[in-house]
């Protein structure tokens, strides 16, 4: 049985509902870096990271390379560096129109 596109989608998005998870892809924009200084940079406990560079792996949205003793990790692609400026510009549009309102309901408020 295959599973539909939309569930798909759906699991794909609930993988990026996480804060760690999305400071994470954050930090990656710049590049690969190692575990180490995406902990120093995050400032959590070893094990929670690990669990959400777990589901970041397993999503498909980073990977992971050995070099030494250090694990290195990286965006998958630089779609998910845009998708993380997509989503940057649709909340900051979403602020402003927030923004907008507030001030109109001000001036009824006044006008009243």
């Amino acid at each position: 049985m295959t599973v539909p596109l939309y569930q798909v989608k759906a699991d794909f998005f609930r993988a990026l509902g996480h804060p760690v998870r999305i400071r994470v892809l954050e930090l990656l924009q710049d590049g690969p870096l190692p575990v180490r200084e995406l902990l120093a940079a995050i400032e959590i406990e070893a094990s929670s990271l690990s669990q959400q560079l777990a589901v970041l792996r397993r999503t498909g949205l980073v990977t992971a390379t050995r070099e030494g003793n250090t694990v290195v990790y990286a965006l998958r692609t630089p779609d998910v560096a845009r998708l993380l400026q997509a989503a940057r510009r649709i909340l900051s549009d979403m602020i402003t129109d927030q923004g907008r309102l507030l001030q109109e309901l001000g001036a009824e408020e006044s006008a009243a």
